[in-house]
């Protein structure tokens, strides 16, 4: 007789994966402001490994650190769990914005996202040119094939308000000013970020909490897989598509399995199930509060999501320190 599938319970595995984000920015949180990117990044990896390691899945980080050689632990293909349960991907930035960290600036995250096996784009550590717009428009109103500036006037004309209501969050990188300088032409607003085009695009889906309308541009590709896991739980519409500087990186796509180069992904096809999402902030800003260490105890507060109930709950957590990490 053959056994029947172990059924992705998402409710079951959401307080489980949010204790994995906590336990990552704890991680990081006595490194906040210390200038060492590099030690807040691996106390992030270690805390994550070490809490994904008790959770009951079959879990295979798809999104990760970067390729076995490159990342000792949580990288692209690891296998982490207690190797019960359901089979699980797993996208996973354990510290979104380790520059923000060690600067302590803001909007540095923990993020995880997890789903059941196979249903996560496996998107190679490339570039990807990236749209989003929050929740409550037709299919469509904007694509990546407009210019900026239309993208801007889409928008206007789907909310009913001047162009220049209109706000996109824009990765601030000198191969944006050409976009910049189009968006800022029909006199909507540009809001600049330094690191960090996960929040950037979350913005978007909490527009009367963040006055962000939009977000475009290019940034890391698995950090859209990521992004597109929270519009999919929190509404939205997102598409992305792979760019590529030379061969080596075209090779990438290869060895992910990618065969269009030229595909343009939308939101259900970068997440392809149900979806559980969370995110625990490390510095203070405008989607969660940083970690606030007080003597004996860390302050957290996680967004943890569920696509298939379009859950959103707002989180704190407060612990001892000598329990960090237990």
């Amino acid at each position: 007789m053959t056994a029947s599938p172990v059924v992705f319970a998402d409710r079951l595995l959401s307080l489980g994966l949010a204790r994995v984000s906590e336990a990552a920015a704890m991680a990081s949180g006595e490194l906040v402001g210390r200038g060492d990117e590099k030690a807040a990044d691996q106390a992030a990896v270690n805390a994550m490994r070490d809490q994904l390691n008790l959770l009951d899945v079959r879990g295979t980080v798809v999104i990760g650190e970067g390729e076995r050689d490159e990342a000792p632990m949580l990288y692209i293909g690891e296998e982490v769990g207690s190797g019960t349960g359901p089979e699980v991907d797993i996208a996973l930035d354990p510290l979104e914005g380790t520059t923000l960290t060690a600067k302590d600036m803001p909007n540095a995250l923990t993020v995880i996202a997890m789903a059941p096996r196979g249903t996560l784009l496996h998107a190679p550590d490339v570039y990807m040119d990236k749209l989003a717009i929050g929740p409550g428009f037709a299919p469509d109103v904007v694509s990546l094939d407009m210019s900026p500036s239309d993208r801007v006037r889409a928008l206007a004309k789907a909310k009913g308000v001047k162009e220049s209501d209109i706000t996109v969050c824009v990765l601030e990188r000198p191969r944006h000013e050409a976009m910049i300088a189009d968006i800022r032409a029909t006199g909507a607003a540009v809001s600049l970020i330094t690191d960090g085009d996960v929040a950037g695009i979350i913005h978007c889906a909490e527009a009367h909490r963040t006055g962000i309308d939009m977000y475009m541009g290019s940034g890391g590709a698995p950090e859209g897989v990521l992004a597109a896991a929270a519009l999919k739980c929190m509404g939205g519409q997102m598409w992305g598509q792979l760019t590529f500087r030379n061969d080596d990186e075209r090779g990438r796509a290869a060895k992910a399995g990618i065969t269009d180069l030229h595909k343009v992904y939308g939101r259900d096809e970068m997440v392809q199930a149900d979806v559980i999402f969370a995110a625990t902030g490390v510095t203070d800003g405008s989607i969660l509060q940083g970690i606030i260490r007080e003597p004996g105890h860390f302050t957290t507060e996680t967004l943890l999501m569920r696509s298939k109930t379009g859950s959103i709950r707002r989180m704190i957590y407060r612990n001892p320190k000598e329990w960090v990490g237990a």
